[in-house]
């Protein structure tokens, strides 16, 4: 859980820089990637880490634009990288506007449950770790290089 907007900011950037890469390590033609028929594609997955800031943001009573405009996945990664670049920025400019240290151990509904903004804030990181990991997955599978995010991969390495 969050207790100072600056640990949020840092740990936001960070993580959100991170993501960028392994976005940036599409293309167009991975999109579809799935580990088996039937499962999230990287697209979709791409696609979720940029729209569900909007679904965290909305638990926390900040006004985050939404990308989505209702529409499926994008058809390019670049749309998909392009949207996360926005939401990502204006998420930041928003939690260090609207927030300060003491608004993030105030509770707000998280459907029925009181629950401090700074653990909204820490579950959206982890969220995104989560389904960012998939990612990296599904790029191998791809035969796409994976980029370092928490360390240097095995392309990397040389191995």
């Amino acid at each position: 859980m969050y207790r100072k907007v600056d640990d949020f900011i840092n740990d936001w950037t960070s993580a959100s820089n991170g993501t960028l890469k392994v976005l940036e390590a599409m293309t167009d033609e991975s999109l579809n990637q799935a580990i088996v028929e039937g499962h999230n594609t990287l697209g979709w997955l791409g696609w979720h880490l940029t729209t569900a800031p909007v679904y965290f943001a909305g638990l926390l009573k900040l006004d985050l634009t939404n990308p989505d405009n209702g529409q499926s996945v994008p058809a390019t990664a670049s749309e998909i990288v392009n949207g996360y670049q926005a939401v990502s920025s204006e998420l930041s400019e928003l939690v260090r506007k609207e927030f300060n240290d003491a608004s993030l151990i105030e509770e707000v509904d998280q459907h029925g449950r009181p629950t401090a903004r700074g653990e909204i804030l820490r579950t959206l990181i982890d969220h995104q770790t989560h389904h960012r990991g998939q990612m990296t997955v599904l790029l191998r599978q791809a035969g796409l290089k994976v980029p370092g995010v928490m360390g240097p991969t095995k392309e990397d390495l040389g191995k």
